[in-house]
């Protein structure tokens, strides 16, 4: 319903504030260079993009990083944990789920100084983002036998991927022998 400059706008807004965070995510991650593409993301986009507005950091090549503390917490060594599906909120890790806390209070909606903004505000952010998964939903309709396990095993890769830059270490899969004809591995005393 909303036209679509408008609502790339808010995102590009919206985008703006988050970079702050990812800057501060880069830096605590140890990533100084993408910190400072970051920080130059921010000073563009905030001047010549009219507040954020409009995303002229992208137009010029300054790369856009995605970091939360999520990640940063990953980076330093703390494992996933379990595996989550939050109401309204949907996958997520132990991890994530205590990064999620952080992030949130670093939020646009932070920034409000009166209940009623700050509620305004993030509904505007719940609905931009629910509006930018409409397409993944559509595709996880189409390929996915089993919806639950597509899920989990797309977030879970994703966030591994993430965490690691996209060059996480192997696996290990000792489990398995190595010449399939050998024999599989005695079970180890408990």
């Amino acid at each position: 319903v909303v036209p679509e400059v408008l609502r790339n706008g808010v995102t590009n807004f919206f985008s703006n504030i988050e970079d702050v965070w990812i800057l501060v995510n880069n830096v605590l991650q140890g990533k100084p260079a993408s910190a400072l593409d970051d920080m130059a993301r921010v000073l563009v986009n905030t001047t010549v993009g009219m507040l954020g507005v409009l995303d002229v950091a992208s137009d010029v090549g300054i790369t856009k990083h995605n970091e939360d503390f999520g990640q940063t917490l990953g980076r330093w060594g703390v494992g996933p944990g379990p595996y989550l599906v939050l109401p309204l909120l949907g996958p997520s890790t132990l991890r994530d789920t205590g990064g999620l806390l952080v992030d949130r209070r670093t939020s646009p909606s932070t920034l409000a100084h009166n209940d009623p903004a700050a509620y305004g505000i993030t509904t505007l952010e719940v609905v931009q983002l629910r509006a930018g998964l409409l397409g993944a939903t559509q595709l996880i309709d189409q390929v996915s036998l089993d919806k639950y396990l597509f899920i989990r095993q797309a977030y879970l890769s994703r966030r591994r991927d993430a965490v690691y830059d996209g060059a996480a270490p192997l696996e290990s899969f000792d489990d398995f022998p190595a010449d399939p004809g050998a024999e599989p591995p005695k079970p180890r005393p408990k």
